[in-house]
């Protein structure tokens, strides 16, 4: 039976809230073909599996698709894996660095869902949403918070692709992040935390803070 591991990504400073995410590390227990319906089964924004833990081989999958590219998951599961320097997705490599409790990773800000945004006046403007503005299925809300220092209030709305709101999206960070050309904290969903910043090599590395919230043993459906 698969060991499965269930973690937050994003967390805020203090260890709380951020994205929920199921990782099995040895992902040759579930078939390529059983791993669309594990996903559903779970429920979770995304899953996770290790292919080649050595290498950093991970695939990923949404509810009702599989993600070349994925911020939490990525970010995530590197730091389950600890040692890991690379994850490779189907998307291409992801260097990872660690900082005390924080790990990032850079990827290119065209991988991953093709985001749209949509920039309001206030962070009160953001919290007030009750879903993506009409017409579109796949938008990240935002207003500065502190435009000087460079924090921003986020809302996700990945209704495209299974999720009807994203508690944290790293994907979404890497492309507000180039659009914007300089450093970001986002302050996304209930209560996480994404930071992201411009690389060389037309990059963006995000990072966050994880927790490991369980280990058990999952049926496959």
């Amino acid at each position: 039976m698969p060991a499965l591991h269930v973690l937050r990504v994003f967390c805020s400073e203090d260890g709380s809230w951020g994205n929920p995410l199921a990782v099995f590390l040895d992902g040759g227990e579930v078939p390529p073909e059983r791993r669309q319906a594990v996903a559903a089964d779970l429920g979770l924004s995304e899953i996770v599996f290790v292919d080649e833990p050595n290498r950093g081989v991970i695939r990923i999958f949404t509810p009702t698709v599989e993600l070349d590219f994925a911020g939490h998951p990525a970010v995530g599961t590197a730091w389950l894996l600890g040692g890991a320097d690379v994850l490779r997705t189907p998307a291409g490599d992801l260097a990872v660095r660690r900082n005390g409790e924080t790990v990032h990773v850079s990827a290119k800000p065209e991988w991953g869902p093709p985001w749209e945004f949509a920039e309001l006046a206030s962070a009160e403007e953001v919290d007030a949403l009750d879903g993506p503005p009409e017409g579109h299925d796949l938008t990240t809300a935002w207003a500065w918070i502190d435009e000087a220092a460079g924090t921003i209030r986020a809302r996700a709305f990945p209704v495209r692709i299974g999720i009807a709101e994203d508690e944290a999206t790293g994907s979404a960070a890497t492309k507000l992040c180039a659009r914007l050309g300089r450093p970001i904290d986002i302050r996304q969903g209930r209560g996480s935390r994404i930071l992201a910043r411009p690389g060389g090599g037309g990059v963006v590395e995000i990072g966050g803070r994880s927790v490991l919230d369980a280990v058990r043993d999952y049926a496959l459906p």
